[in-house]
């Protein structure tokens, strides 16, 4: 077999069809919205991490199987289903029109191969290796470590590690993942990943990795948090080496130390990889610092996962309501309308600034200002919608004020 002649895809705003809503087509999506393409899911069924993409716009959702005709227009098509005869049906429209296709269950049918690919800054690494999937993740796990660590070295040897790791994996950014979590991620066998958790970093994790979606939607599909406790106890009973990958620190509102309970409870040794939590990078991200000499010496974070109104919540809205601190609220986009009114009610000014940052650290991201008595009506405008930050504080007017300064000196 010749060698393959390798490219550089450049693919914003062009049509790729991925067909199949599995484990595969989670891998694979998200490599293609971060190369800028327009992705179309041809497929009846999806997992929860797909799910929230399409909910979030972000992939244009077939819902049926595939269908002779779904490759047009297609720059690239991925067949991704669990069904050898579609996959050979699907590559082979591909080929009569002209378009590469990838075939995930035959690489000898193949037309081309979706290469192991890392980045490391502005570097990015892509192998193929006649097509072994194992091969080229190892390989290009060597390489990716060895620009990281600032050698040329192969991958050095490690003791595999045992039991379960809790490793946050930072606000989004998947370069905001500590080297340490990172380095074990390359290391698991199986990976129980939360939907906050950087999507781009699963497309990295090797072929025999089992990777099992724990995403809690709101609203929406969730994985109850007990059996996601059974998961870890399970495969690590097994000898396998677990991963569980969260959003931002697995300890700030990331359920950590329930999961850390079950193991001990269950005699399984668990370490634990601290993240950079959404609740100081994202604010970070959008140039607001929490704190800021002389106009606040103390920041709050509070998670709004029920209202201020529900008798389960323990929070002292009241206190918060008097403190002149920064106020800094997860998961409260869809309940910022009662939040501002208690904020109001307890002696909070209404002038009072705020700022609202959705999908913080990632290319997505985007904000709006407004005050504590407009902000239910900016957020209903704009379309705002989970994950979301919202601070709550005079820093705001500081990041206002740093964002002048910045445009000032933009020559």
């Amino acid at each position: 077999m010749s060698s393959p002649y390798l490219l550089g895809l450049r693919l914003n705003g062009k049509r790729a069809l991925v067909v199949g809503g599995g484990r595969v087509a989670q891998r694979r999506v998200p490599t293609l919205l971060d190369a800028g393409a327009s992705v179309v899911l041809v497929s009846p069924d999806v997992t929860p991490a797909l799910d929230d993409l399409i909910a979030a716009g972000r992939v244009t959702w077939v819902n049926r199987r595939y269908e002779v005709g779904d490759c047009d227009g297609a720059w690239l098509v991925q067949a991704c289903t669990s069904d050898r005869d579609a996959n050979a049906a699907i590559a082979a429209e591909a080929e009569a029109k002209r378009i590469w296709c990838v075939r995930a269950d035959d690489r000898e049918a193949s037309a081309a191969w979706t290469p192991a690919s890392g980045r490391v800054g502005e570097i990015s690494v892509a192998v193929t290796a006649g097509g072994d999937p194992r091969r080229a993740a190892g390989i290009r796990d060597s390489v990716v470590d060895a620009l990281r660590d600032g050698t040329v070295d192969a991958r050095r040897n490690r003791a595999k590690p045992v039991g379960v790791a809790l490793v946050g994996g930072g606000p989004g950014d998947p370069g905001l993942i500590t080297v340490r979590g990172r380095q074990l991620l390359t290391q698991a066998d199986v990976v129980v990943a939360d939907r906050l958790a950087p999507r781009a970093l699963l497309d990295e994790l090797a072929p025999d990795v089992e990777l099992i979606d724990a995403a809690k939607i709101p609203y929406g599909r969730y994985l109850a948090q007990e059996r996601i406790h059974e998961l870890l106890i399970e495969h690590a009973r097994k000898g396998k080496f677990v991963v569980r990958l969260k959003g931002g620190d697995p300890f700030v509102f990331g359920r950590g130390g329930e999961e850390m309970l079950a193991c001990a409870r269950a005699g399984i040794p668990v370490t634990v990889v601290p993240g950079v939590t959404s609740a100081v990078a994202v604010p970070a991200a959008a140039g607001v610092p929490v704190t800021h000499r002389g106009v606040s010496q103390e920041f709050h974070v509070i998670s709004v996962h029920v209202p201020p109104d529900d008798p389960r919540s323990t929070v002292d809205w009241a206190g918060l309501a008097r403190s002149p601190g920064t106020l800094v609220l997860l998961m409260a986009v869809e309940r910022i309308a009662v939040i501002a009114d208690t904020l109001q009610r307890d002696g909070r000014s209404p002038e009072t600034p705020v700022m609202v940052v959705q999908d913080g650290t990632l290319p997505t991201q985007r904000a709006l200002y407004a005050s504590l008595s407009t902000v239910a009506e900016r957020v209903a405008a704009a379309g705002t919608r989970p994950p979301a930050i919202v601070i709550v504080g005079d820093v705001v007017r500081v990041g206002q004020e740093i964002q002048m300064v910045r445009a000032e000196r933009v020559p």
